[in-house]
């Protein structure tokens, strides 16, 4: 079981004010396999520089992690229209980094799986540039915590739609097990069905009620937590997506981080 810490666990402001590379390294400490960069984080717009991105893959290729690069760009407009230039954007930066995945939210997809355009933008991309290992960055949508881009019938939509192109397959899905509570949608209920096409998992779990609410630690006894992870391909990487105990940030995270793999 492969497990990512997510920058933010560290704390945003944190990653803002020291960069990716310190939490990376505190993420190898923790035993994590992979590190989760957020292009939100990133201080400045200089940080997402072609060569910033190449100097940052090496750094974390030599702590020994792989990495997911995710942006909070949306692969469809609001209007329903795919993204060409978001698409490549993010294809390009990922792969600078090098990174194994790229994250993007779905946004605004509303029936037009624009299958060829998008395998055509990955394909350009293979064709452009490469990981060290000869891959390409494995193309993920994430449900986000908005009804935009983060409706169950909007997944299930872009699933179908892609098979009736023949293009099943032609990416896979972060499960946000947390998300879905911004929407009061039970995770358990989608999960045997998005199954199929998820590649990567999101895991946190979210307290208050309304817009304050926000993600925690699941609790050890959690078995709703449990059961949608039962749900979901267990050979697939798990990613901590929750905030870490500032005061013992490096004790939390090695704990979250053994506990995810066996749980």
């Amino acid at each position: 079981m492969e497990i990512v810490i997510v920058a933010s666990a560290f704390g945003m402001n944190a990653v803002r004010a020291d960069g990716h590379l310190k939490w990376a390294q505190a993420a190898k400490r923790a035993g994590a396999a992979g590190f989760e960069v957020r292009r939100e984080l990133f201080a400045s717009e200089a940080d997402a520089h072609p060569e910033q991105l190449r100097a940052l893959g090496v750094e974390l290729g030599e702590l020994g992690l792989w990495s997911v690069f995710s942006t909070p760009a949306e692969l469809y407009t609001p209007d329903g229209r795919l993204d060409d230039g978001a698409l490549r954007l993010a294809l390009d930066e990922a792969a600078a980094l090098g990174a194994r995945f790229v994250k993007l939210q779905l946004g605004g997809f509303a029936g037009d799986a624009h299958g060829a355009a998008i395998a055509a933008h990955l394909a350009e991309r293979a064709g452009r540039a490469q990981r060290a290992d000869g891959a390409t960055a494995r193309l993920v949508v994430e449900n986000g915590q908005l009804a935009r881009g983060g409706s169950p019938a909007q997944f299930f939509g872009l699933f179908d739609a892609l098979a009736r192109e023949g293009r099943a397959g032609l990416l896979g899905m972060t499960f946000d097990i947390g998300n879905w509570a911004w929407l009061d949608v039970a995770p358990l209920e989608l999960a045997p069905r998005l199954a199929p096409h998820v590649e990567y998992i999101h895991c946190k779990t979210a307290a208050g009620e309304g817009a304050r609410r926000f993600p925690v630690a699941p609790a050890a006894d959690d078995a709703r937590f449990r059961a949608v992870l039962d749900s979901l391909p267990r050979d697939v990487p798990r990613g901590i997506e929750f905030p870490f105990d500032a005061t013992r940030i490096d004790q939390d995270a090695a704990h979250y981080v053994g506990w995810l793999a066996q749980v």
